[in-house]
């Protein structure tokens, strides 16, 4: 059995929304404006910004 690494996949929106966050409750989480943040939301999470996907990441997978 192996392993599938799938969340890099996923887009923002779709994990935000697995978490039942809206954009302006994910931007108030992770101090970012909530306009950056819907403008991110159809990004993969893999092609996220590295300075906001290290911000953002944790929260997204529920830690």
């Amino acid at each position: 059995m192996f392993f599938i690494k799938t969340f890099g996949n996923k887009t923002v929106k779709e994990l935000r929304k697995k978490q039942g966050l809206t954009a302006q409750e994910l931007s108030y989480i992770v101090k970012v404006n909530s306009g950056l943040i819907r403008k991110i939301d159809h990004f993969k999470i893999k092609n996220v910004p590295e300075p906001l996907k290290s911000k953002i990441e944790p929260v997204l997978r529920g830690r």
